[in-house]
């Protein structure tokens, strides 16, 4: 993953992408780019367009294949309290893809010719696709707008919380698994959080054992050899949401038939 180095100064300072600590990391020339620039126009956009969605909510993990993509489905499932068409453009945007009444979704993987297509795009690209995501897109009311983000702290994190920043978000859940592996990269993530001045909502610990449907035994697949979230939670002075267990039950719901590719998915509800 893009590490945020440790005395990072900040996209908000004017030493941005400029200081001592900047030689070598990854966003550089992306917050060199913002510090003392003239503001994006897209910003006040962004900000008129998500008046009509109360609450925001960035779904974030330093580490791949913990479930933020599971776990953001599951997530707006809940919110909505309740599966594909084409996306639709109209006067005022991209209509997202409704599944239920009050559960609308809008994902790169709607906008390919072929769910077996690659999304080979460079940094600007995908910038670029975020912030036509929250600008274009006509959620109309809803109350949540949740952003499944790619792992890692890389410029899609960066221009997501810069857009939103303006349209008052609320702050980032962050998804981890129990194993210090784990752990090692979500504690990067939430510096990376404190660095953008970006709220920490919570944070969940998935894939938190495994009870066997059959023998009801609980199973570590994925021990806490360090104490998992609680301690780390407790550590770094943020709340633990959860703890979320594997459950073969997921798998039978088939969320997956959304098609949605990981990473850059809003769910609306």
């Amino acid at each position: 993953m893009d590490e945020v180095p440790h005395d990072c100064p900040g996209v908000g300072s004017a030493q941005a992408g400029r200081g001592a600590s900047c030689q070598g990391c990854p966003n550089q020339g992306l917050c060199a780019s913002g510090a003392g620039a003239a503001p994006d126009p897209a910003i006040e956009e962004i900000k008129e367009k998500m008046k009509t969605v109360k609450h925001k909510i960035l779904v974030l993990s330093g580490k791949g294949g913990v479930g933020k993509s599971t776990f953001s489905a599951h997530l707006a499932h809940g919110l909505a309290e309740d599966e594909n068409t084409q996306v639709h453009q109209s006067g005022s945007g991209w209509s997202p893809v409704f599944l239920e009444d009050n559960l609308g979704v809008m994902s790169v993987g709607f906008l390919l010719s072929s769910p077996d297509d690659a999304v080979i795009w460079r940094g600007p690209k995908k910038n670029g696709m975020i912030k036509q995501f929250l600008r274009d897109v006509d959620w109309g009311e809803v109350d949540y707008l949740i952003v499944d983000t790619p792992p890692g702290t890389s410029d899609e994190h960066l221009s997501a919380v810069q857009y939103l920043a303006a349209a008052h978000i609320d702050g980032a859940v962050i998804i981890t698994t129990p194993q210090e592996v784990s752990l090692q990269d979500v504690r990067k993530e939430i510096s990376f959080c404190h660095k953008v001045k970006l709220p920490v909502i919570g944070v969940v610990e998935n894939m938190s054992g495994f009870i066997c449907p059959k023998c009801q035994k609980e199973t570590q697949i994925f021990p806490p050899t360090t104490g998992g979230a609680e301690v780390m939670c407790h550590d770094l002075k943020v709340p633990l949401l959860g703890k979320v267990p594997l459950d073969p039950r997921i798998g039978i719901q088939e969320f997956c038939s959304l098609r949605q590719p990981k990473g850059e998915n809003l769910v609306g509800s």
